[in-house]
């Protein structure tokens, strides 16, 4: 056992915290995955990995039989296992507003800080409005035993469903926001395998670092809809998208990658994120910066709303009793991630207006 490198915990085991301390494992750390889910947590025990994620169960099967991981429901274990806490937990879409719900990482955090004796670095990676990072810093030194010990620090990840296994062990690069030396060698001791291949690394204070992965999400998401803004003026001239996204993609400054034409995006990630970004921002007095995302958002709606319409136009206008099949429901390929997809909302809008749909 190579014991240079911390002792793991990863606090929360759904998509990205499943991956993480999967991957972690199999690197050589030590890792306790911890849910509040005792059905996950039993299912991740027994090798079964509770998400579609290519090259991820036989990962799982390789990092349980090393012994280097488990998984359990006690923070208190947590809090005396791990030397280096990454938190996983999700950021969805508040009810009713277009803020993210930070109430579970509160949760996570706050929990796990209540069994932390020694010193000790939490990591927080979900995405969160920025702020965050410092507002938790107070409330894991006021909650934990060790007080001052424990510090805080923030990176972000950039995993791409499909490619969440590569993404994790070799990423195109890592950010680390911290507030010490002494956190940043710690995050560096928790990557170094991933270090060691030359990854490229970005060590940023707090709110930078929860600003990379919204600004990435909202760049991506401005891409996908520039295209599909072209497309709409496409239509309505006589051009065809395809070629001009082919002719786009040969300039390297622009570049093919998420410049095609189509339902727009959707999923767990972009549209809340987004929409995440524009509420914080105006809290903070800087809305009018990025208000060019309510357009983004916009543009991403309405192509949802223009293939009902070109359905309902290619069957003569009336789409009562018309039989539509939808082939495949997930927000992208090689997923089974059904959050906000696009072809769902298309197929519902569809069943609404009187066809019979299937998936």
């Amino acid at each position: 056992m190579d014991h240079t490198l911390p002792r793991l915990t990863v606090i929360g085991t759904g998509y990205l915290g499943a991956t993480h301390a999967i991957c972690m494992a199999v690197l050589g750390y030590e890792v306790l995955g911890v849910d509040v889910d005792p059905v996950k947590v039993e299912r991740l025990n027994s090798g079964e990995v509770p998400f579609f994620e290519p090259g991820l169960p036989e990962l799982l099967s390789k990092a349980l039989e090393s012994g280097r991981l488990r998984f359990t429901t006690s923070y208190a274990e947590a809090g005396e296992f791990g030397e280096v806490h990454f938190v996983c937990v999700g950021t969805p879409q508040r009810p009713g507003s277009y803020a993210a719900d930070i109430q579970y990482v509160d949760a996570a955090v706050s929990e796990l800080a209540q069994h932390l004796r020694s010193k000790s670095l939490v990591v927080g990676k979900s995405t969160v409005p920025i702020g965050t990072a410092a507002r938790l810093t107070g409330m894991v030194r006021r909650l934990a035993p060790a007080g001052e010990e424990v510090e805080l620090a923030w990176n972000p990840e950039f995993l791409r469903e499909g490619f969440a296994v590569d993404d994790t062990l070799r990423p195109d690069r890592l950010v680390f926001g911290v507030a010490s030396p002494w956190a940043e060698e710690r995050l560096r001791a928790a990557f170094a395998p991933v270090l060691a291949q030359g990854t490229p690394v970005v060590v940023t204070d707090l709110a930078t670092a929860e600003l990379v992965k919204v600004a990435a999400n909202s760049f991506l998401a401005t891409k996908i809809s520039y295209i599909n803004a072209m497309a709409e003026v496409c239509e309505g001239t006589g051009a065809d998208v395809h070629d001009l996204a082919a002719a786009l993609a040969y300039d390297d400054r622009i570049g093919g990658r998420f410049l095609k034409p189509g339902l727009g995006f959707g999923g767990g990630c972009l549209p809340k994120d987004i929409r995440a970004f524009m509420h914080r921002a105006e809290e903070l007095g800087v809305g009018q910066a990025v208000s060019f995302l309510r357009e983004v958002d916009g543009i991403n709606k309405r192509r949802r709303a223009r293939t009902v319409d070109l359905v309902r136009e290619l069957v003569g206008g009336d789409l009562v009793g018309v039989r539509v099949a939808a082939l495949g429901a997930a927000f992208k390929p090689n997923s089974d991630d059904i959050r906000d997809a696009p072809a769902l909302d298309v197929a519902s809008t569809l069943h609404e207006e009187g066809a019979v749909v299937r998936v």
